[in-house]
């Protein structure tokens, strides 16, 4: 799938989410705007980020608004091997389960999988891995009161790319995009 493909696929997904949630809830409204939800967004992509033991390198990706949602997105430029792909979604699984997390939905798909998962306050978050074991990680917020976005606070833990511009997966990682599975933990 292109790079556009899948950014009006995200686009898409997440209007869709935005539109269940405020149709779920009634159109109630959290009691933060969207400023605040898209820096908890951030401070969620963060978290899951920085559980990610030895690190990847990521850059942000486009923001998207609706009309009481916002979805921040990062795109990870490190290779994951097909065969560490489980590996690391085990790793953001688990930190979503430790962050009180409801898993909702898995894609096994072998070259291209997928989780899908809730907050407590009702962020719907997701990573997906992509043509040539590219992550990419969304968090669309819960229906919320309009107001401008900041742009994100926190800068990449690596280069900088125009939006649109990022790269197909070019990180090499001892870890990460090593043909061999994972070792056993301890």
């Amino acid at each position: 799938m292109t790079r556009q493909g899948r950014v009006m696929d995200t686009a898409m997904g997440a209007l869709l989410v935005g539109l269940l949630l405020a149709g779920c809830e009634g159109g109630k409204r959290e009691s933060m705007d969207m400023r605040e939800a898209a820096a908890r967004a951030d401070a969620m992509l963060d978290g899951t980020l920085g559980a990610i033991v030895p690190p990847v390198q990521w850059d942000h990706d486009t923001t998207t608004s609706g009309s009481c949602t916002v979805t921040r997105r990062r795109t990870v430029t490190t290779v994951i091997s097909e065969q560490r792909r489980g590996s690391f979604l085990g790793v953001v699984e688990r930190f979503w389960k430790q962050s009180g997390y409801e898993i909702t939905g898995v894609n096994p798909d072998r070259e291209m999988p997928a989780l899908f998962a809730r907050s407590p306050e009702g962020f719907v978050t997701t990573v997906e891995i992509g043509y040539k074991g590219q992550a990419f990680f969304d968090v669309t917020t819960p229906c919320v009161e309009k107001s401008e976005i900041a742009e994100p606070a926190t800068g990449p833990n690596g280069p900088s790319y125009s939006l649109g511009e990022i790269p197909t997966p070019n990180v090499h990682s001892d870890f990460w995009s090593a043909t061999t599975p994972a070792p056993a933990s301890s």
